[in-house]
This record gives C-alpha cells, sequence and structure tokens, in this order.
C-alpha cells in the first residue's frame, strides 16, 4: 500500500501529457497539435485561404455571416476583449458594465486605464446579472450607450442569463457588448434572437485549439463607424480589419500556428456536430463531475440550474487535513491537473469540463480523487 501511495498510477493523454481539467489552455486532440507542424509566410495565398475560411466559419457559428464581420487579434482573450471596448466603444460613449466575478471586474479596469466613462451593476459571484435592474438603469440613464457583460463567468462557472440581456438592451436601444471567452461554440448564441454588436472569444477554449489568438465577430456597420476610436496601434480592430479587407494579411507577424491548430480544430468541431455535439459532450461530463464529486461529500458552489457546463467551482473542505496545494500536486502525480479557486467569498477551488476530454477521462479523474483523498486522510469534503 505504501508504495501504491509512492507510485501511484499515472494517467496521460495519447501524445503523454496530463489531462488538463482546466479553463484553458486545455487538453486538444493530437491531430491538432500536428496541424501546427508546418511553416506558413504570413503572405502565402494558402495561409491567407485558411484565415479566411476560419473567419467564416466563426460569423457562421452565431448565425452571424450575413451582417457581422470577423477580426482576429493576436494574444490571449484579454487582448480582444480590451481591443472590442477601446474600439467600439467612442471616447463620449459610456458603458454599462455587468460584474459577478473576476472577468466582469477586468473590463472595468479596460475601461478605467483607456477613459471610458462607465458605470457598474454588480451582483455576487454566485448570482446571475440581475436584468430587471439593467431595464431601470438603462431607463433611466439617458447617457449610457452600451452594455457590456460576461456569457459565463469563469471565475465561478455561472450562466448569465444572455438572451435577456440582450433582449433588454436592445428594447432600451443600446449597444451590446459580449465577452463569450469560455462559451462560444459550446452554448448557443444566435444572432437572431441574441442581437449583439459585438462578441469576442479565443482559439483555445471550447473550440479546442491552442492558444495565441482572439477573435471578435463584430456587426460591420457598427465596425464602420468605430474609425478613430481606439487609443491603441495594436488593439484597434477597425485598422485591422480595414488591413484585412485590402489584401487578406495581418497588420503585424500573425500567430501562424495557432491559425492552422484553429483550423484543424474548427474541422474536428463540425465533425462533433458544431454547437449542439460539442455542447452534450461537455455538458455529459459536467453532470459525471458534479454527481461524482458529490458522491465524495463536494458541495458546488452553485445550484444545478445556474451552472454553466465549462467549469465547477467546488467549495474547500473544511476537512483540517485537506490543503489544496497538496491536493493538487496529488492529483498532478496522478496525471491530472485542477484550478485554484478564484472567488472573493469563500475558498474553493475549479474543476474544468472542456477541451478533448471525455467520460473516460472525467471517471479517472473521480478514482484520482478518491485515491488522493485517502492518502490525505480526509474524511469529510463537506465545507
Amino acid at each position: 500500500m505504501e508504495n501504491d501511495q509512492e507510485h501511484p498510477a499515472v494517467a496521460t493523454s495519447p501524445d503523454g501529457d496530463p489531462w488538463l481539467l482546466t479553463p484553458g489552455p486545455l487538453t486538444t486532440s493530437s491531430t491538432v497539435k500536428q496541424a501546427m507542424l508546418h511553416d506558413y509566410g504570413s503572405r502565402d495565398s494558402h495561409f491567407i485561404d485558411i484565415n479566411n475560411r476560419i473567419c467564416r466559419r466563426l460569423t457562421q457559428i452565431v448565425n452571424g455571416h450575413k451582417t457581422h464581420v470577423c477580426v482576429p487579434v493576436q494574444g490571449s482573450g484579454t487582448f480582444v476583449v480590451e481591443a472590442m471596448l477601446i474600439t467600439l466603444i467612442p471616447r463620449s460613449g459610456k458603458v454599462l458594465l455587468l460584474v459577478n466575478g473576476a472577468y466582469g471586474k477586468r473590463m472595468v479596469e479596460i475601461c478605467s486605464i483607456h477613459e471610458r466613462a462607465y458605470t457598474i451593476l454588480e451582483t455576487t459571484e454566485d448570482l446571475p446579472v440581475d436584468t430587471d435592474e439593467l431595464g431601470r438603469q438603462l431607463a433611466a440613464d439617458p447617457g449610457i450607450t452600451h452594455v457590456a457583460v460576461v456569457h459565463c463567468e469563469t471565475t465561478s462557472g455561472i450562466l448569465n442569463p444572455i438572451e435577456t440581456v440582450a433582449k433588454v438592451t436592445a428594447e432600451h436601444r443600446r449597444s451590446l457588448l459580449i465577452d463569450a471567452m469560455s462559451s462560444f461554440g459550446v452554448l448557443p448564441l444566435d444572432t437572431s434572437n441574441t442581437p449583439f454588436d459585438a462578441v469576442v472569444a479565443s482559439s483555445n477554449k471550447c473550440l479546442e485549439g491552442s492558444p495565441g489568438m482572439g477573435f471578435c465577430i463584430c456587426d460591420s456597420e457598427t465596425l464602420k463607424k468605430s474609425s478613430g476610436n481606439s487609443d491603441t496601434l495594436v488593439l484597434d480592430l477597425y485598422s485591422q480589419w480595414r488591413a484585412m479587407e485590402r489584401n487578406g494579411q495581418w497588420r503585424f507577424t500573425p500567430p501562424t500556428h495557432t491559425i492552422l491548430a484553429l483550423g484543424q480544430a474548427l474541422t474536428e468541431f463540425d465533425t462533433e456536430g458544431g454547437v449542439a455535439g460539442r455542447g452534450r459532450r461537455y455538458r455529459r461530463n459536467c453532470e459525471t463531475l458534479v454527481s461524482g464529486m458529490r458522491t465524495l461529500g463536494f458541495k458546488t458552489l452553485l445550484p444545478d440550474a445556474l451552472q454553466a457546463p465549462i467549469i465547477v467551482t467546488f467549495l474547500t473542505p473544511a476537512d483540517p487535513n485537506f490543503q489544496f496545494d497538496e491536493f493538487y500536486d496529488e492529483l498532478r502525480k496522478r496525471g491530472y491537473i485542477i484550478y485554484p479557486g478564484k472567488l472573493t467569498v469563500s475558498d474553493s477551488f475549479r474543476i474544468g469540463c472542456i477541451g478533448h476530454i471525455f467520460d473516460d477521462q472525467v471517471r479517472g479523474l473521480l478514482d484520482a480523487i478518491r485515491d488522493t483523498l485517502s492518502v490525505m486522510k480526509v474524511s469529510n469534503c463537506g465545507p
């Protein structure tokens, strides 16, 4: 028994890597990794064709191919969130920021740095944004020109009521900007029933590509009116779009290998059945995870009705033998990587349901957690 604890069974992906049950970067398929094993020049016609195909497909995912355009941006997801806010909100504008976690607060920080006028409507991390109060604030303040919201707040895993937010915003004739970083490609988002001026996401979340690129899907008429709004060179979506319209090329060195990976990832996304197919797998992952963890005695932060099938927050056990760092290290030894919590209201940790993982990997994680709790001598997993 002692030898088994010193040398636990180690699970690995087909490429020999640990399984990443995190909010991103994520476990990717072997074929997505293999797609990156090629070099392209940024002016190569085949590479430009790949870019164009990716952008067309991304707009189709939200049924925006007739009204919206896709503008890619180098960097992590936050790069394109910042690009969206500073390009589409003019210096004379004012944005109402819906905040219920760290990523809503990050938008506050961005607007503060770039001196965009804003007001905040904040709820706690375990509650969705308040759409009734949204309507009241929009009615009371005609100076508000934009509303910005996070679709799935990765801090907790909570799903915000995006269709209702869009409906209320449209009724008051304001512009809606959506951070869909952790939801794009798995939770339905359709311009026909969820009107928005822009939505941003990245290559490495639910699309299961590699990190290094974000994109903004923006109403084309709105984008045309945004010239001169941005106060940075690199994060100017209008200038990026105009350059790519002229010759299909990025203004600055593109993340070529990330783009190749995303092209392959989108092919696999379509093979799986698009939003419906991928959403089905992630929901199954989430249901297996939550059921198994509750059987072990853990408590989720959120009730099932508010939980998105993206990442789940579990409250830290009160058992004095439970120490997160040791828990993390023991799971890492067994081939599974999870994530620390990000809540301000209570101690917690998070486990992702996304990436190229399936029911077998989730059940393997649960077995590893059961073994780890035994090693740590944790007898009560309740908070």
